[in-house]
């Protein structure tokens, strides 16, 4: 595809996702989407054969980049106990930029997409995977169930971007911070343990 017919359609995705975001899945329509993204309708279908498979697109890049990001984010071997924490801190953030980087697409994705319970659970378990690694590793304690954990980030990382994040009252480094503080450090002063 020629780089007009790329930028063109990077338009209409873009366009669309903000169609699909504002609107749902049902009550938007290729006219809004092609007259936001400055196309005619005949246009439209030179690139999607439908509103369902530009839909699709939407969904199944989002899940592919998420699925990444998160593959992405395991600590590596070697990291001393205060850098621990650091890293973590960076790997929420980044997933916390990434769902702010595109809101109407985090819309889509992560809420009004049919399959998104399903995604969420296979994002729960590429997280538990990479968590029972750094718990291999010795980061975290022997004895926490990592789905359990996992289960818990992505449930803390949903609702927070939902009622946080979309909504602009908070910044990906300050929910980031919030969650990190909560999971390293616990709700109890220093020096109580609740094992």
């Amino acid at each position: 595809m020629k780089s007009k017919g790329v930028e063109s359609r990077k338009r209409l995705l873009k366009a669309a996702a903000n169609e699909f975001s504002v609107r749902g899945f049902h009550d938007a329509k290729v006219s809004e989407i092609v007259k936001k993204a400055g196309f005619t309708q005949p246009s439209f279908y030179l690139y999607f054969q439908s509103k369902e498979a530009i839909f699709a697109e939407l969904i199944t890049d989002f899940h592919s980049r998420v699925r990444k990001l998160t593959e992405s984010l395991l600590l590596e071997n070697g990291l001393n106990t205060e850098d621990v924490s650091k890293r973590v801190l960076l790997a929420v953030e980044t997933v916390f930029q990434f769902l702010d980087e595109d809101k109407d697409l985090t819309k889509i994705g992560f809420f009004l997409n049919p399959e998104a319970k399903q995604m969420k659970k296979d994002l729960a378990m590429v997280l538990k995977e990479n968590l029972e690694a750094e718990q291999r590793l010795g980061y975290f304690h022997s004895e926490l169930d990592m789905e359990t954990v996992a289960e818990c980030l992505v449930g803390m990382i949903e609702h927070l971007t939902e009622s946080f994040l979309l909504t602009g009252i908070k910044d990906p480094a300050s929910l980031a911070a919030e969650v990190v503080n909560l999971l390293i450090y616990g709700m109890l002063p220093k020096g109580n343990d609740v094992r």
